[in-house]
């Protein structure tokens, strides 16, 4: 599970006739273009918003240089394309010297304007599982359509217009915070705070100060009276992030909140009463742990009003493909690559492979595939070691049927077509011995026709 992308661009041009056409490509992509026509209006829409490409005109008043200068000095790494009525090479090369990432010729081309917008903020469809004409979208969007995804978030939907808590229960990097503020937004506290707290991050007593606050001099350091998030949250919902983690003490107060709706600060004795939903999300089976008596039952049943599982990649492997174009728009303004397809091989390795890291994992490896790669194609021919990775760990049948032999056999000819045939390097690649390899290609050898003579001569290549 992750979020589609809401890109916005910033048009620092004066010129009525540029402004347009640029805003037409950009509405046609489905991103969000806002004009600036000065360099006072630039620094004020910069500060107002957040951006993923700047487009400044050459005769912008105030100087593109002065622009640019001063969106570089506010973050670094955003991208900054000049427009020009001339390019020629020395104005290129003064922009690139200045800080600009590419120049694009006026009267604007649709074409080249589309090419450029491909490498920064490609606009590839992706498939959502939140309804996309729903009025209460939370800012990110939950991406892919896979039955299993979408009855996780229709069963979240279900239950936000309600006060019942709601524990939201999977695996690390399926996306269960996604789903709480799914929940969120869709509740009838979407206009009050929401607020999360990392259960895991911090000690029980700084926690306790964390949730419940504190009075001035309850401990040393505690120099000033603080609210906590209980009670900043008091009107919305707080999400209590891996609740697993909390200790028996904090647990038995928990309780006491979630009942009462009341609560001192550390170091106080005046109760504080809040009005504040609870979601709570885990990566383990709290179940367990309440038979183990490591989690209070009471508790585990006040939280677990309703229970949403956030389904793992392995369980909705459909949603791969939907997920790596998500991934190629988000990163795309980090590498500047135009992506136009997947490469099969790669898909099929995707397909296959269990994602124990879930989407964390993917995002990972398609963002590292696109920084080492070249040209408009996706794949992992850069990254040897991330295919012999994949095929070693975690991967079963694929959801369309691709055996796990077939990824294992297209691994190896992979390994040695990168080591030109070396054996003993392709083995290292690939982790294992060169005996093993060996043996693997007389296999290929006897089973498969097709592959014969591509294993007859590794067979004989030296080791």
């Amino acid at each position: 599970m992750t979020v589609a992308p809401r890109h916005n661009v910033l048009i620092v041009e004066p010129e009525a006739s540029t402004t347009r056409s640029v805003l037409e490509a950009l509405a046609a992509r489905g991103v969000r273009g806002v004009v600036a026509r000065d360099l006072s209006q630039a620094e004020q829409r910069f500060e107002a918003g957040c951006w993923d490409l700047v487009l400044c005109d050459l005769a912008v008043p105030g100087g593109y240089l002065e622009v640019v200068r001063r969106l570089k000095n506010g973050e670094p790494e955003l991208p900054v394309v000049l427009l020009a009525d001339a390019c020629d090479r020395a104005t290129t090369v003064r922009a690139v010297r200045e800080g600009c990432d590419d120049v694009l010729a006026k009267p604007v081309d649709r074409e080249a304007l589309d090419a450029l917008l491909d490498r920064f903020v490609p606009a590839h469809a992706v498939a959502t599982a939140d309804a996309d004409d729903a009025a209460d979208q939370p800012p990110q969007r939950i991406v892919g359509r896979s039955p299993r995804l979408r009855e996780a978030v229709a069963l979240a939907r279900k239950v936000a217009p309600t006060s019942v808590p709601v524990l939201v229960c999977g695996e690390s990097g399926t996306g269960k915070e996604l789903i709480a503020s799914l929940i969120h937004h869709a509740s009838r506290r979407r206009r009050g705070p929401y607020l999360r707290v990392n259960c895991a991050a911090v000690s029980e007593s700084l926690l306790e100060s964390e949730l419940f606050g504190h009075e001035r001099g309850a401990f040393t350091g505690a120099v000033e009276r603080r609210q906590g998030r209980f009670e900043r949250a008091h009107g919305g919902t707080l999400l209590l992030d891996e609740i697993s983690e909390t200790g028996p003490r904090l647990q038995a107060e928990l309780l006491r909140v979630l009942e009462q709706q009341d609560f001192e600060r550390v170091g106080g004795s005046t109760p504080i009463s809040v009005n504040v939903r609870v979601l709570s999300t885990t990566n383990r089976d709290l179940p367990a742990m309440v038979h183990e008596g490591t989690f209070r039952p009471d508790l585990y049943y006040r939280l677990a009003g309703v229970r949403v599982h956030a389904p793992p990649i392995r369980h909705r492997r459909e949603d791969v493909p939907v997920l790596v174009w998500h991934f190629v728009n988000q990163f795309a303004r980090e590498t500047q690559r135009r992506i136009t397809r997947l490469d099969p091989e790669m898909m099929d390795l995707f397909c296959a492979h269990d994602w124990p890291g879930n989407v964390r994992q993917l995002r990972n490896v398609v963002r590292t595939a696109l920084i080492l790669g070249d040209g408009e194609v996706l794949s992992l021919a850069e990254a040897p070691w991330l295919v012999a990775e994949l095929a070693r760990t975690g991967s079963r049948t694929a959801g369309h049927g691709l055996r796990l032999a077939e990824v294992e056999r297209r691994t190896i000819l992979e390994a040695l077509r990168l080591t030109d045939s070396h054996r003993a390097r392709a083995a290292e690649l690939l982790g294992i011995s060169d005996r093993t390899l060996r043996d693997k290609l007389r296999r290929y050898r006897e089973r498969d026709d097709s592959v014969c003579q591509e294993a007859d001569r590794w067979l004989k290549a030296p080791a």
